[in-house]
């Protein structure tokens, strides 16, 4: 399978692990375009992948009935290519492969932003067809999640703070695409994460104030499930990376591989 692969490499190495970041639904490796160069200046190889069906990754042919097990094999194609296991960091979709991922295979950590918690995403399917019952009949009718964000608003509500300026939204809008109805599915009901079949390793669980997408509680529990306490940050919407008070969320990750001697 050929993935695209966005890498930002540091001029002086300081970290001693390759970092591997996994994007989440409707997204491709540009959502960590301000990640890469930040912790390639912080001494880290920093690796970014567009899932099959992504970005200019193959597959789009058959994009919604792509299943989370290829996903997985996709983070264990790319993750297999560098000299040493990389640290794991996977946003909302992204954080539930990485889940899956960890239940077969090891990893030196992992971190999980806003990602799609242990209990699945039936709260979350619930809370879209009670703010846009529409919105939510028409991605169900035609297997096509995409209707949830088909407009600038209608992203800007699900993914961004209110006071993103119009033309930064519509910058990010413009490279949202599709996703795989299936692995929606599978996510809510049919492959929920295991964490009892993962080993342990640290693991850091990060969300944001305002998600409108998954609540205080189901990161809570995430968190609980992988013996570790989530930390929150204010006034922050779903898509962390690309909000403007991303740079805090990368600090902390710094910290931590730093404290976890990574």
């Amino acid at each position: 399978m050929r993935l695209e692969v966005i890498t930002e490499l540091p001029k002086i190495k300081t970290g001693s692990t390759p970092l591997l970041f996994v994007h989440g639904m409707y997204c491709s490796a540009f959502v960590w375009e301000n990640f890469l160069p930040y912790f390639a200046e912080n001494g880290y190889e920093a690796h970014a992948l567009s899932l099959r069906g992504h970005g200019a990754s193959d597959g789009h042919d058959r994009l919604r009935l792509i299943r989370t097990v290829e996903y997985v094999e996709d983070v264990a194609q790319v993750a297999g290519q560098f000299h040493s296991a990389p640290v794991l960091i996977g946003h909302s979709m992204g954080g539930y492969v990485i889940q899956k991922y960890l239940e077969r295979h090891t990893a030196p950590a992992a971190i999980l932003l806003a990602s799609i918690p242990v209990t699945g995403m039936f709260k979350t399917l619930v809370r879209q067809a009670m703010r846009r019952p529409w919105q939510s009949m028409k991605c169900h009718l035609t297997w096509s999640p995409y209707a949830i964000i088909e407009t600038p608003s209608l992203a800007r509500e699900a993914f961004f703070s209110a006071d993103m300026p119009a033309e930064t939204l519509n910058r990010h809008f413009a490279r949202l695409q599709n996703d795989s109805y299936w692995v929606g599915l599978e996510a809510t009901f049919f492959k929920l994460p295991q964490p009892s079949k993962i080993s342990p390793l640290p693991m850091l669980v990060l969300g944001a104030a305002n998600d409108s997408s998954f609540s205080r509680d189901e990161v809570e529990a995430t968190a609980r499930a992988y013996k570790t306490q989530a930390e929150f940050f204010p006034n922050m919407a779903h898509v962390m990376m690309l909000e403007s008070g991303w740079r805090n969320v990368a600090e902390r990750i710094l910290t931590w591989l730093r404290e976890k001697k990574l």
